[in-house]
């Protein structure tokens, strides 16, 4: 089967289930004919029993009642609003030549109706359209007016009155056709906002995830090769620690990827049962950058408590990637990793007496950029810089939802 014929097999469902609704219900588009021929014929009864079956009636009431008759038309307004104009331009005019009391010029009333269904048009149809449909009903209302209106005063007073309709309608249909074209664009500009920000969080957790494992990898990988004759044991512990960082960075690219494909919206599913890194982790985090010739002191202080799984994972991917950068540039044998919980805040903070402001990861890549995206969309202030006493720093302080920072629940 060729592209085109399986596109076409494939847009098949859609058109149907678009005609005949799910479970072979009618769809819109099915059930919409009948109030399409309803409304049309019971309008065209009820103009064309006005002036017929009620010849008594004033035209005051005739035309008010024309006007009326619309709502009978409000299917037929909605889908073919061309038809619904066409409708009521020749119900009005029906309406003003059968009338038996011709002087009474009340009767063009009637044309409001057609005024109204202009509206539909000019919200909803191209500007060629609602032009072509405007000069109609221009020309049908103003031909009425000066066959029908008996009288210079009267032809010039409804030839006013219809225009003013007219242009009235035709106004207010565009307003509202331009605030749906206003909302449709923010719709699109907020779809394409969310997918930009989905596209650099995956870029950020794929960064976070992958530097750290890749560093460590070759870090060991260069120690193992230097040893493996001298010293084996050194040479098999290295490919140890290789083996159990390709594993666990393996797992974080498996848990990433079953959640991009999670069709569950809420995340309720297999995703959301994986687990993610945290504070939690650190000390497993430092033990393997200690594997790596990194030595991470990790000072803890504060109440600590429970904190919501944004800011926890947040946290954590800042002091990996400040790890990377302390493995990959720095040139030190020591850090200092400091996670404070504070009075509605959070400090996260990576000291190293490195290189300082040689420090190649400062000015390369993205992971200091990256670092900065997760605070700033957690409202938190970041800073990374070289150190006055010398070395690097990289310091996050990220605010605590109210619930985290009350006093403690016993039990």
């Amino acid at each position: 089967m060729d592209t085109t014929t399986r596109t076409r097999t494939d847009a098949e469902p859609a058109v149907a289930a678009r005609r005949n609704g799910p479970q072979g219900r009618p769809g819109p588009v099915a059930a919409g004919w009948p109030a399409l021929w309803g409304g049309s014929l019971l309008y065209a009864l009820t103009v064309l029993l006005l002036p017929t079956g009620a010849p008594s009636v004033s035209g005051t009431f005739q035309g008010l009642a024309a006007v009326l008759a619309v709502g009978l038309l409000t299917g037929v307004l909605r889908q073919r609003p061309l038809l619904a104009l066409a409708l009521t331009l020749t119900g009005s005019l029906m309406l003003v030549v059968l009338s038996r009391d011709v002087r009474q010029p009340d009767r063009f009333l009637a044309f409001l109706a057609a005024d109204i269904a202009l509206g539909f048009v000019a919200a909803t149809r191209t500007r060629p359209v609602v032009l072509a449909a405007a000069a109609v009903s221009a020309a049908v209302q103003l031909l009425t007016a000066g066959g029908f209106a008996y009288g210079p005063d009267r032809l010039v007073a409804i030839s006013v009155v219809a225009l003013l309709g007219m242009v009235t309608a035709y106004v207010v249909g565009l307003l509202v056709r331009e605030r749906r074209e206003h909302g449709a664009a923010l719709r699109r500009q907020a779809v394409a906002e969310a997918v930009t920000a989905e596209r650099l969080r995956i870029a950020r957790e794929l960064h976070d995830m992958v530097a750290h494992s890749i560093g460590i990898i070759a870090i060991q990988a260069g120690v193992g090769s230097r040893v493996i004759e001298t010293q084996p044991a050194e040479a098999r512990e290295a490919l140890r620690a290789i083996e159990a960082t390709g594993r666990e960075t393996l797992a974080g690219l498996r848990r990433t990827l079953v959640a991009l494909r999670q069709a569950d919206p809420t995340g309720a599913g297999p995703a959301s049962a994986a687990p993610v890194p945290g504070l939690a982790d650190l000390d497993r985090l430092a033990a393997a950058t200690a594997d790596a010739g990194v030595r991470v002191e990790v000072h803890r202080s504060g109440d600590q408590r429970p904190i919501p799984a944004e800011i926890d994972l947040s946290a954590y991917r800042i002091v990996q990637e400040a790890l990377t950068n302390v493995v990959r540039h720095a040139a030190t044998t020591h850090c200092r990793v400091t996670v404070e919980h504070g009075d509605g805040e959070l400090l996260v903070e990576v000291v190293d007496d490195g290189r300082g402001a040689q420090h190649p990861g400062a000015a390369h890549g993205f992971g200091i950029i990256g670092m900065r995206e997760r605070v700033a969309l957690l409202h938190g202030a970041f800073s990374a810089g070289p150190r006055a006493e010398g070395g690097f720093r990289v310091a996050a302080r990220l605010p605590l939802p109210a619930d985290t920072h009350g006093p403690a629940v016993a039990g």
